[in-house]
């Protein structure tokens, strides 16, 4: 049998410059991507958000692109039935902290703010959508995520992870050093979280196997969907960031599309049906 769901990424990957899915990477306008959507609908092929938003926010983007079910902060959390349906990952969060969120921890602990103040310039919260956010404290900035875990676990806090989730345009809200712009965006989250964990278990959920599914992505937190699928596609955008390429010759089912963003988008979902 072919593809039955196809887990796809959001920002910079499904939807380009500011969220739209009617503009190119060079903001020309597109409707290749809804055709591809159309087209993956009418296959009858489920497809399901995999973002870094908020529950509330992919859930309400699920409804708007038909998706048959939503994954949120970075696989902190999975939901279908339009988000009546929610599974939680803890990861490796201490158990004496399971009645509590992550967010709630790394704020006793105080953890974001002794980052934020080793890094000054270069690392800041990513507000204002930072708010919302229980399972990982949002940030963004230009830091190296390895020195990062490091400290962490130096700090006996190795239960932690800082995730790189893809490279956001500088704007006027922004107060970081000149020589960081633009900036990535980073999670700092749990370990054992990841969009391949939520992924492979919303399979089990589905009674499908990995043989069933594809991934889309632009970002190295999307390579952690490989292994729960067939094939993963990297947008071309994403393929060009500094480093991207020796991740990618270690990932043996990876295809870089042709186009960027949505046109890429468009590529790996029209391939998949």
């Amino acid at each position: 049998m072919g593809t039955r769901v196809v887990y796809t990424d959001l920002d910079g990957t499904m939807v380009g410059p500011r969220g739209s899915f009617w503009h190119t990477a060079g903001r020309a306008l597109t409707a290749d991507p809804a055709a591809a959507l159309l087209d993956l609908h009418r296959a009858g092929v489920a497809l399901v958000l995999v973002s870094g938003r908020t529950f509330e926010q992919v859930v309400e983007a699920a409804r708007i692109f038909a998706a048959d079910g939503a994954v949120a902060e970075l696989g902190s959390v999975v939901s279908w039935d339009a988000g009546r349906g929610v599974h939680r990952l803890s990861g490796e969060l201490p158990a004496r902290y399971a009645q509590r969120t992550p967010m709630d921890v790394m704020a006793e602990l105080g953890v974001v703010e002794d980052l934020l103040a080793r890094h000054p310039g270069r690392l800041e919260w990513h507000a204002p959508w930072h708010a919302t956010h229980e399972a990982d404290a949002l940030l963004r900035g230009r830091v190296d995520p390895l020195a990062v875990d490091a400290y962490l676990a130096e700090a006996g806090l190795g239960w932690l992870t800082l995730k790189d989730n893809g490279a956001i345009p500088a704007s006027s809200r922004m107060t970081l050093a000149p020589d960081v712009l633009p900036p990535r965006v980073y999670h700092l989250m749990p370990r054992g979280i990841s969009k391949g964990a939520a992924i492979a278990w919303d399979l089990e959920r589905r009674g499908l196997t990995p043989a069933d599914a594809v991934a889309i992505g632009d970002s190295v937190s999307d390579l952690e969907m490989a292994p729960a699928v067939d094939r993963l596609w990297i947008t071309a955008n994403g393929a060009t960031v500094d480093g991207m390429a020796d991740l990618l010759s270690a990932v043996p089912n990876v295809t870089v599309t042709e186009g960027p963003m949505g046109e890429g988008w468009a590529q790996a979902v029209r391939a998949s049906i």
